[in-house]
């Protein structure tokens, strides 16, 4: 015979969420109850993955783009700097010409100090040299090429001569100063460069050897 207190307890294992259709509910399924922990915990994952993903991927379009604008910053910066300090090329190439023609002028000086063109072209010497020096105060140089060796980053060659007495490529004349402005060539030197025959180079070598042959 059942005591009260086992009826009572038997109750109280009672499923009180079985529904009509007799189905056993959830809450006393404990596997189904630990696989839907399971998987939230792994969506909760997933999610959080994705989101430590998105993080690293903005954070290198920050990075890319901070060094973007400090290369452009920099790159802006040289530009600014570049005009500067070549603002004044347009004008130092035109004032260029006009120092040819003093020096051609001056190159008509027989230097006879007694000449009226010698003591005409005084003035014109003493307004070239004031003039020159205006130009080298704002970095105007000239190009060294005379009796250097060819060079046509610097010089352009207008002729060629062939002279045993100087090395091959040795510039023989200038025709036409060049200018550098400051780091910049403006205008190349017009020279003429000394190219030797290697056939005849070749022949003087040889017969030369032959000679001291002979003297030995």
């Amino acid at each position: 015979m059942e005591t009260k207190e086992e009826k009572v307890t038997e109750k109280e294992h009672e499923c009180n969420c079985e529904g009509k259709d007799k189905k056993t509910c959830e809450c006393h399924d404990k596997s189904k109850k630990h696989d839907k922990h399971h998987d939230e915990i792994k969506k909760l994952k997933k999610e959080l993955e994705d989101k430590d993903k998105q993080i690293t991927e903005l954070n290198e379009k920050i990075k890319y783009n901070q060094a973007e604008l400090i290369n452009y910053r920099k790159r802006k910066e040289e530009e600014v700097a570049n005009r500067l300090k070549y603002a004044n090329q347009d004008l130092i190439s035109e004032l260029i010409l006009i120092l040819d023609n003093f020096e051609r002028a001056i190159r008509l000086d027989d230097n006879n100090l007694t000449d009226e063109l010698s003591k005409f072209l005084k003035g014109f010497k003493m307004m070239y040299a004031s003039f020159d020096d205006v130009l080298k105060k704002y970095g105007l140089t000239e190009i060294e090429a005379e009796h250097k060796e060819y060079d046509p980053n610097t010089m352009e060659a207008l002729m060629t001569d062939s002279d045993k007495d100087f090395k091959d490529g040795e510039v023989l004349e200038v025709l036409l100063k060049g200018y550098r402005l400051k780091d910049r060539v403006i205008r190349p030197a017009s020279v003429r460069v000394n190219k030797l025959d290697e056939e005849n180079d070749n022949k003087d070598n040889n017969d030369n050897k032959e000679g001291e042959d002979i003297n030995e």
